[in-house]
């Protein structure tokens, strides 16, 4: 039989040239895995900045009182596979349909009160300070700021932190949010679509909203100073309702607009492709636009990245890069690295490649390379070797022969 597999050595320098040279309208999303990567532990005992969904669901716990613990654990123990998203929407479901009745000790107020506390508790989680010195953070700004660039780099996240914001003001780099004001800053739609700000302004794109997002007293969305509850698309069955009204509605038709430029390029890190509402419309717009291009930086193995890789292999467009392989062209396949292309390329190679494997789907690994990206930097010469196409396949032996 013939397996299909992909030098990354290849794909490398092609992006390595994207990401030098200004020219591409480039676009990052950071999803929830972006802060993982960031120890605050020991050396010996890892222990992430921002934990993941299953930390998550465990703080969320340890947070409740008793009583509150207990609903929480049957109604986990009444769902498969549970975690904190598939809890929540069910704490939210009986809040508004059993009334009076109970339900593991609470009736409908009692999952009301639940509801809101898992939400503060949430928010109290995410809300860390960036640690001081290097983090993926700051060498991704390093890199933006780095660049000469003809377009502004879009900056699209899922989370609730502050993490890019306080990278950006520690080095000055200036930002947009599509908020306007000082004491209380109000959303401005009209100005999401329109690109009027010079191209080093960052713009910075919260879908899920941010904790020092607040509703005044006539409904309205406004910036505050991190203080109240925040107003946050939390994880649950209705994140999709809630994305359709303002300002949310307005944020994803800005990801929409992006992605149907022509040209463009969507660059994701720390993203699982599991939020549906996202994954369809990233979906929907490579499928209408042709000249876009999502790269997907993966932390897991092919096998584990079953969202990303299934959207890769239904959409050519879209290549997702993981530990162990890739999904290029449509063309799912293992790496496979070749002859050195240059004397100096092992260097290089060592920015994505450690131990067998692709490390750039960690985002501590991959702000490195943003940041060794930056347009100053002097890369290898390309060669013959690296402009050849980008398939490569072997003939193996299958296992029955």
């Amino acid at each position: 039989m013939t397996a299909s597999v992909h030098n990354p050595d290849q794909y490398m320098y092609d992006f390595k040239h994207i990401l030098t040279n200004g020219r591409k309208k480039i676009g990052l999303l950071v999803g929830a895995g972006a802060p993982v990567s960031i120890n605050i532990g020991g050396e010996t005992s890892w222990k992430p900045l921002i934990p993941d969904i299953a930390g998550l669901t465990k703080m969320v716990i340890e947070g409740l009182n008793d009583e509150e613990r207990e609903a929480f654990n049957l109604l986990k123990e009444d769902i498969s596979d549970s975690n904190i998203e598939l809890i929540l929407s069910r704490v939210r479901s009986l809040a508004e349909i059993i009334g009076k009745s109970k339900v593991h000790g609470l009736d409908a107020e009692g999952y009301t009160a639940l509801s809101e506390k898992i939400c503060h508790i949430i928010k109290e989680i995410v809300n860390q300070p960036l640690p001081t010195g290097e983090t993926p953070y700051s060498n991704t700004i390093s890199w933006i700021n780095g660049i000469n660039r003809d377009h502004a780099v879009e900056i699209f996240t899922t989370n609730y932190d502050l993490l890019l914001e306080e990278a950006m003001e520690r080095v000055r780099t200036p930002y947009f949010d599509g908020f306007s004001g000082s004491r209380a800053a109000f959303f401005d739609p009209s100005s999401i679509s329109s690109n009027d700000l010079p191209p080093r302004w960052v713009r910075l794109w919260k879908l899920h909203g941010s904790i020092n997002w607040l509703t005044n007293e006539v409904g309205e969305i406004i910036r505050g100073m991190n203080e109240g509850a925040g107003t946050m698309v939390y994880p649950s069955h209705v994140k999709y309702d809630q994305t359709q009204s303002a300002p949310f509605s307005s944020l994803f038709e800005r990801l929409k607009n992006f992605l149907l430029e022509p040209d463009t390029l969507l660059i994701t890190t720390g993203f699982s492709f599991a939020d549906a509402h996202i994954s369809a419309k990233l979906d929907e717009c490579m499928a209408e636009n042709a000249s876009a291009a999502i790269l997907a930086f993966q932390f897991k193995n092919l096998d584990e990245e079953c969202f990303a890789t299934e959207m890769a292999l239904r959409r050519p467009n879209i290549s997702v890069y993981c530990k162990d392989g890739a999904v290029i062209n449509g063309v799912k396949g293992k790496w496979k690295l070749g002859d050195l292309p240059s004397r100096n390329w092992e260097l290089i190679r060592n920015e994505y490649w450690n131990d067998d494997s692709f490390i750039l789907g960690d985002f501590l690994q991959f702000g490195k390379f943003l940041a060794r990206s930056g347009g100053g930097r002097c890369i290898t010469e390309p060669t013959s070797y690296l402009q050849t196409e980008v398939e490569v396949e072997q003939e193996v032996q299958s296992d029955d022969e």
